[in-house]
């Protein structure tokens, strides 16, 4: 999108830079599109439109219906899922709850709305992690035979129950990242591994709460 104008003292006018643009839906892998809705405004000089007496941002106005465009092609911010009415309070049984990925799974629950359950009993829907494992894996070694690539790899199953009944029978999941390796430099390797193994469990929970939305 560029600013036109058309001689001095002209209005300002927001033309299209393109007319192949499309709108990405991420919840469908980024595989559908839809074209974008084009409008050209006309804006008034001034820092304000007058509506109704009342004075309103100009680009508070643009940014409302930008918003606008992208809810209706379907765009919803990153993990921000909205599980179904039945499911208000979830109980998360695991037998460690402070790993990467039973520390992100409880997040992402909170963040679509859910609440954390004390005990199945008090439970909408109960989530059952049998596993719970991370690790790596040496991809290849120098001359020298000292690891040069690792493979980082995040391994959960999981099951779901609703209302005592099992929803979802386990379901493994497992998730690989791969680092190059320098013994030079242990201690910033070490801390990648670390990023990589987090952002792999907060991978690893949105799956699993997309389960929880459409069992």
């Amino acid at each position: 999108m560029r600013t036109h104008r058309h001689g001095s003292g002209s209005t300002p006018r927001l033309v299209p830079e393109g007319s192949g643009r499309h709108a990405v839906n991420p919840s469908l892998g980024a595989r559908t599109r839809r074209p974008w809705l084009v409008t050209v405004f006309r804006i008034p000089p001034g820092p304000a439109a007058a509506c109704g007496g009342v004075a309103v941002s100009v680009p508070l106005v643009l940014a409302s219906f930008a918003l606008l465009l992208l809810a209706g092609c379907g765009f919803h911010l990153q993990g921000a899922v909205r599980l179904p009415e039945g499911v208000r309070s979830v109980y998360v049984a695991t037998s460690d709850e402070l790993t990467p990925f039973a520390v992100a799974l409880k997040q992402s629950l909170e963040r679509s709305g859910a609440s954390i359950a004390g005990s199945a009993a008090t439970a909408d829907t109960v989530l059952r992690v049998t596993k719970d494992r991370t690790g790596r894996r040496v991809l290849s070694v120098s001359s020298r035979n000292t690891p040069q690539e690792y493979e980082v790899f995040y391994t959960v199953e999981y099951s779901i129950d609703r209302a005592g009944k099992e929803v979802v029978s386990m379901q493994p999941l497992e998730l690989t990242r791969n680092f190059s390796f320098d013994e030079s430099r242990l201690l910033a390797k070490d801390r990648e591994e670390e990023v990589l193994r987090d952002a792999m469990a907060q991978d690893l929970a949105t799956l699993v709460v997309r389960r929880i939305e459409s069992p």
